[in-house]
């Protein structure tokens, strides 16, 4: 491997200095994103309008040298008009169908208001978050690595949309929650919004180091006693088991699926590369949690009637897991 713990740490904090140029506060919500970026998975950013979620990700594509792609959801947006279509062309008299490329082939892909398109094509864009590749014509087009979808949604206007589909939500490595600003913060971005000049990022890194960053990720030991901790943590989210917590047995539908505990494992290595250390320890995994697992607990009626959230089972399984555990 010839990138070094160290240059992974440095090419890290770089790229995090350079969304800060652009980005006031949000830190835990740039951390997840780039940790989703560096062990590969594809995140959902939700939050209401205006609170930067679209200029994070235009920022991430400004400090990443990667190809950046902008797809605008409507109800009338279809398949084609993302994954590319087949035209017919007349070259020197000769006349044949050539695929012409959607905003999908690119290596960093915004979804905007992902949940106001149509169920079909939120399936095309299914295919392409986890094969890397689509289907046209009966002919398979892989995508370029690395390729990442960075989607968008709000939570509070419903109206003309398509919620996501479970599998689809499970597609996701980190569900990310953007929230409201302080005052010291909300000062800023008037600030840097208001004046002459738009700050902007500088190119951190290349598409080819992220690849590198991402490998030497997946070499990062985790001890054994860490992956039972993940491995009883997830069957504990369903209410079926013998672990379960009595808010678990209350208001959770279905538990988490092993995906969930994949990204677990990858986020907290990434969260401890970036911590300058070169193993995984459960502050790690207690740090990527939330975003890793929110999105994949599913709530029973009593549950969204009584307006339990996601964040609040996932905390009290980390605590009762590290009880135990203790």
């Amino acid at each position: 491997m010839t990138l070094s713990t160290e240059k992974f740490l440095e090419n890290a904090n770089r790229i995090e200095s350079e969304v800060g140029r652009v980005i006031v506060g949000q830190g835990e919500v740039v951390r997840h994103v780039l940790v989703s970026i560096l062990a590969g998975g594809h995140v959902l950013l939700e939050g209401v309008p205006g609170l930067g979620k679209t200029m994070l990700i235009r920022t991430l594509g400004q400090a990443l040298d990667l190809k950046f792609s902008r797809i605008q959801f409507t109800p009338d947006l279809m398949p084609a008009d993302i994954v590319g279509t087949e035209i017919l062309s007349d070259e020197d008299g000769k006349r044949e169908f050539r695929f012409r490329q959607g905003p999908l082939f690119a290596n960093l892909v915004l979804a905007d208001e992902i949940n106001r398109a149509t169920p079909k094509t939120q399936s095309a864009l299914l295919e392409a978050m986890q094969e890397s590749s689509v289907t046209v014509a009966q002919t398979t087009y892989h995508l370029e690595e690395p390729f990442f979808v960075m989607a968008t949604q709000n939570p509070l206007e419903m109206e003309g949309t398509y919620p996501l589909p479970e599998a689809q939500l499970d597609r996701f490595f980190f569900k990310v929650n953007v929230d409201l600003p302080n005052v010291s913060e909300m000062v800023e971005i008037l600030d840097r919004t208001t004046g002459k000049e738009s700050p902007a990022a500088n190119k951190a890194v290349s598409g080819a180091e992220i690849v590198e960053m991402r490998a030497l990720a997946r070499t990062v030991p985790i001890a054994s006693h860490v992956k039972e901790y993940i491995a009883k943590l997830m069957l504990a989210t369903h209410p079926t088991d013998p672990n379960a917590s009595p808010l678990v047995k209350k208001y959770v539908r279905y538990g988490v699926s092993p995906r969930g505990g994949q990204a677990l494992v990858l986020g907290a290595k990434v969260t401890a590369l970036m911590a300058g250390r070169y193993n995984v320890a459960f502050e790690d995994v207690h740090a990527v949690a939330k975003a890793a697992l929110r999105h994949r607990l599913l709530l029973n009626f009593d549950g969204l009637a009584e307006g339990v959230k996601a964040d609040d089972v996932v905390e009290e399984l980390v605590k009762a897991r590290m009880n135990d555990e203790g």
